[in-house]
């Protein structure tokens, strides 16, 4: 689904040179469900919007459900996005003067989507999300965890292959963001693939892996402890005579 390989960030200005991603390495296949973790700075946002095409990259190669993304023109890449991503923000990022209904058709309509199909999407996105009696009211009608389940249904009505979520639940409470990685979890076992950038390393345990990002490198921390232990055994030193 995702295959990023030696992907590089550079930022550059007159004065100064600033490397967000270092020769990066990321492979997520169709299904999966992957957290994405790292200190502040350490290059989780830069992937973050690489991985949704809201940014181009610099060296390297993205292959995006098997489309090679370098090059594409800003109109290709903004098909690709609209017909294949879904995204989840910390803010929710609700237009607060559009009911539920319409800031979930908003997306659609971008695609020219007719009216009937969208309207079945998009009761059927809220439905799943708990929210199918709510599609009138407005975001500021609505608690944290609902206007967070809607940011989740207007990313579900465009039937997305890839979803991605930064600090999905960065505001709300605990027993909030249990119920949105519940949510979450019910969608991937749908077979939607998530890629969830989290600071909360209970969210993060209870994805299937766990990739840590430091200095713009990402590191597979389900893969490392594996190979240490196949470094182990394998250790003439551990073999006895």
């Amino acid at each position: 689904m995702l295959d990023m390989r030696q992907v590089t960030k550079v930022y550059r200005t007159e004065l100064v040179e600033t490397h967000a991603l270092r020769s990066l390495d990321l492979h997520v296949a169709d299904g999966e469900f992957v957290a994405v973790t790292g200190p502040s700075g350490s290059g989780k946002t830069t992937f973050l919007n690489i991985a949704g095409l809201l940014e181009t990259f610099t060296g390297g190669e993205y292959h995006l459900d098997g489309v090679d993304v370098k090059g594409l023109s800003d109109n290709a890449r903004s098909r690709l996005r609209n017909e294949k991503i879904g995204f989840i923000f910390q803010s929710f990022n609700l237009i607060p003067d559009l009911n539920l209904f319409d800031n979930c058709d908003v997306p659609l309509r971008y695609r020219g989507m007719p009216g009937n199909e969208r309207r079945m999407r998009i009761e059927e996105a809220l439905s799943q999300v708990g929210l199918g009696s709510r599609m009138k009211h407005y975001p500021a009608e609505l608690s944290g965890g609902q206007q967070q389940r809607a940011a989740i249904a207007r990313a579900l009505a465009g039937s997305p292959r890839l979803l991605l979520a930064d600090e999905p639940t960065g505001n709300l409470d605990s027993q909030m963001a249990r119920s949105v990685m519940e949510l979450l979890e019910d969608i991937n076992s749908r077979g939607t693939t998530i890629v969830m950038v989290t600071h909360d390393p209970e969210l993060a345990a209870r994805a299937q892996r766990n990739v840590h990002i430091v200095d713009g490198m990402a590191t597979d921390l389900s893969v490392e402890p594996s190979l240490a232990r196949a470094a182990r055994t394998t250790d003439p030193a551990t073999v006895s005579a």
